[in-house]
């Protein structure tokens, strides 16, 4: 008789796997279901455009999943599994309509004197940051890596009244309530290093003006000099790779193409799975759902929990993403030659310009000038193109999951499939403006809108890449519910986990291993 799994895990995304490989460490039989015929949700990677050009789908930079308590307890096994990364010392950069640019290297002073040709305040002020980064970051991430529940905040309150002092313990919160905008005004008098940073926000749902978005430039800015940036050897999905190698080498299983259509529970508890195919696999400890919550839902039936289930249906998702992956001849032409050196080159040149986009996609209009955020990752790891070529991964931020108008009243598509090669050729058209004569280059192009995101994985709502938004009513102990910021369901033995459940979206695989260590221990 087959036995049973100790845990069955829907999804097979990177805090699926996370949370598997930490579960299978402990002992753990896992089996993991995944609709799609690959694992790593938007963890992967493929030749998309022409043979020997590998692009990552959606997520590229793996610095969080790099510096993560997941890796720092896993990250020798996953090497012995094929884990390899590609650091570099120039993480990302900005270039403005003036042909300025200000660029953030793993060089303390390299970075200050850039800024100093902006500013020399700003620049006394960066010099101040960096030197109180280690200080400050540890008592950040002591916030965004703990458990959200009352115990724990208790004792991380503690810890941190006891280091920083009341005064130094305010403004922490005080600066974790902080919109981008009002940090940055508060901080620094150049709109060009501002803009630098306040394109971070941009990545995870914080326009300038968004209360809580401050930390997140910070962070990015400051870890950024610090450690450089971390993309994967070969394409981010080597991640995804060794995670499955290791579950399987424990004992586990990862069943690829085999959609789950409903989670079987009894009494008000969980008691394992009903495939497409009607076949029912029961699990002795544990349910794992790493799904939307409408999805979480809609595999239930209903939590038995009004106040949860209302929860669920309303849960916000943010403004989706176009990605255009091209394989060139050659890199963009950039006015200046230091900018082909680095990971990240962002097209967004003003605060005003990221909140007008940001409202204009909210407002389900195709944005006059999206951000437009160009990876480089050939000059990182030039494994993923042939000999002498070059990818580029644009990411086009903001984009509207459902079309109701174009902001410049040129595009009269009201659906993806024909909104999206007007909207793709909108974003190359200012590519092409910061860099002239890159079109010509262009030797492959495949755009993925973010109706193509939802249809490959249904996580992703209107081509949300974060799985909802981070926005404080949806944040820290309310995400995606108040009560249930730790993984937990009204229904016993059933965890939800991935993006939507803190500490939310990125690579750092927060949501499976905070999980993982509740169910199995550290």
């Amino acid at each position: 008789m087959t036995q049973n799994p100790d845990a069955i895990i829907i999804g097979a995304g990177h805090n699926s796997l996370a949370c598997a490989c930490h579960l299978a460490s402990r002992g753990w039989k896992v089996a993991v279901y995944e609709q799609n015929a690959e694992p790593g949700g938007a963890v992967k990677t493929g030749e998309y455009t022409l043979p020997g050009f590998r692009h990552d789908w959606a997520a590229m930079n793996l610095s969080l999943f790099a510096g993560s308590s997941f890796h720092r307890q896993h990250g020798t096994e996953l090497a012995k599994h094929g884990l390899a990364f590609a650091p570099t010392a120039n993480p990302f950069a900005s270039l403005f309509p003036d042909g300025r640019w200000l660029g953030v290297s793993n060089d303390a002073a390299l970075t200050t004197a850039r800024i100093r040709g902006f500013s020399e305040a700003d620049a006394r002020e960066w010099t101040r940051l960096t030197e109180s980064f280690p200080a400050d970051a540890e008592a950040i991430f002591a916030v965004l890596g703990s458990p959200m529940n009352m115990r724990a905040l208790g004792t991380l309150a503690g810890k941190t009244l006891w280091r920083r002092g009341t005064a130094g313990s305010l403004d922490l919160a005080r600066f974790l309530t902080m919109s981008p905008r009002a940090w940055l005004d508060q901080t620094f008098e150049s709109d060009h290093v501002k803009a630098t940073l306040a394109a971070w926000g941009m990545h995870l749902d914080f326009a300038p003006d968004i209360a809580g978005g401050a930390v997140f430039p910070y962070l990015e800015a400051m870890a950024g000099q610090a450690f450089g940036m971390v993309l994967g050897q070969g394409g981010a999905s080597t991640i995804t790779s060794a995670m499955v190698a290791m579950i399987e080498a424990r004992g586990g299983s990862v069943h690829c193409g085999t959609a789950v259509s409903s989670i079987e529970h009894i009494a008000g508890r969980a008691i394992g799975i009903t495939l497409s195919d009607g076949k029912v696999v029961r699990a002795e400890k544990a349910v794992i759902a790493n799904v939307s919550p409408r999805g979480l839902m809609k595999l239930t039936g209903g939590t038995g929990d009004p106040r949860h289930a209302r929860a669920m249906e309303k849960f916000q998702h943010a403004p989706g993403t176009m990605m255009i992956h091209l394989a060139m001849d050659r890199l963009p032409n950039w006015p200046a030659a230091e900018l082909k050196r680095f990971a990240y080159v962002h097209l967004a040149p003003s605060m005003d310009q990221m909140a007008r986009t940001y409202a204009q996609a909210l407002a389900g209009l195709l944005p006059d000038e999206p951000v437009i955020v160009c990876g480089q990752p050939t000059v990182v790891d030039p494994s993923r193109a042939p000999d002498g070529k070059h990818i580029l991964w644009l990411q086009v931020r903001m984009a509207p999951g459902q079309i109701k108008g174009d902001a410049t009243g040129t595009i009269d598509a009201r659906n993806w499939q024909d909104a999206a090669e007007p909207f793709a050729e909108r974003a190359l058209d200012i590519l092409e403006r910061y860099a002239p004569g890159t079109r010509k280059n262009i030797i492959g192009q495949h755009v993925v809108t973010p109706q193509m995101f939802e249809a490959d994985n249904p996580n992703l709502v209107g081509g949300d890449q974060v799985c909802g938004s981070h926005h404080l009513h949806q944040h820290f102990m309310n995400r995606p519910a108040r009560g249930y910021a730790d993984g937990t369901t009204p229904i016993r033995n059933l965890y939800h986990t991935g993006a939507a459940v803190w500490p939310g979206g990125g690579t750092g695989a927060g949501p499976g291993t905070l999980l993982a260590r509740k169910l199995a221990g550290n």
